[in-house]
């Protein structure tokens, strides 16, 4: 298995066959997508220890995702009991990952929390509203910088991850390490998929809403809530789509890299 390096304009295509598979099998992909959700929301409401299992639990069920498309992409069966096919292969490397995840993540609030004494991670972390005087002082927003900026380095190292630690049989140290090297080989192609994104979820929407809004005022409010909601029904399962694309692309056996 090798990463390979592709051109910019893969970034734009990644979205684009995403959105290929999800119209292949939209209502399923869909509802995937949003029995996920559920029932993350439905465990989240345990105080701390949902917050925990959730963490633990996201890189198998993203596998299921992956799982998916998978399956529509090649014309393999799917049904509701995709969601929890991750796992059933590696998932104790997969639970690894997510404590993993969980711990990196915990630190790098900790460490945002110097520039805010800890306003983002009580946020994020127990619900806790910030007080006005933090939202002043410009404070959260300073500290939210910081924790964007160390979690670059941990959204590559698990963008791929589980896949490789599901599909590929790769430990969790192995897996984190690949997917970061093929991240930052195909820098470029992630940076255009990331504006694709953009246009697509906000861009476009935002046109055609004023456009809308400017022929039917009275019914902008409505027309605002309508869109919304079908925005998100076909950009969320389009964008997991395009995380499969992506993996499909830049990995390749080792074999197929000799042969070619």
């Amino acid at each position: 298995m090798q990463a390979l390096t592709l051109n910019t304009a893969h970034g734009w295509r990644w979205l684009t066959e995403g959105f290929r598979i999800f119209r292949k099998n939209h209502l399923m992909l869909t509802f995937l997508v949003v029995s996920y959700w559920m029932l993350m929301a439905i465990v989240n409401v345990i105080p701390i220890i949902g917050t925990i299992a959730t963490t633990l639990c996201i890189p198998a069920f993203s596998v299921s995702l992956m799982n998916a498309c998978r399956n529509i992409d090649k014309g393999g069966p799917l049904g509701p009991q995709t969601l929890f096919s991750g796992f059933q292969k590696n998932p104790r490397a997969l639970i690894t990952l997510g404590a993993i995840y969980l711990a990196a993540t915990v630190g790098i609030l900790a460490i945002s929390s110097l520039a805010d004494d800890g306003a983002l991670m009580r946020l994020m972390l127990a619900g806790h509203k910030p007080d006005e005087a933090v939202l002043a002082s410009g404070q959260l927003m300073l500290a939210l910088q910081v924790a964007l900026i160390l979690l670059c380095p941990l959204i590559m190292a698990y963008w791929y991850a589980p896949i490789l630690a599901s599909w590929h049989g790769l430990s969790p140290g192995k897996a984190l390490f690949f997917s970061f090297v093929a991240c930052a080989r195909n820098w470029r192609a992630f940076l255009v998929y990331s504006l694709a994104i953009v246009v697509a979820a906000t861009v476009l929407p935002g046109l055609l809403l004023g456009t809308l809004a400017a022929l039917l005022p009275d019914g902008a409010a409505l027309l605002t809530v309508l869109l919304t909601v079908v925005l998100i029904l076909v950009l969320a399962p389009t964008l997991f789509a395009s995380f499969y694309v992506s993996y499909r692309d830049v990995f390749v056996s080792s074999d197929a890299v000799s042969d070619a």
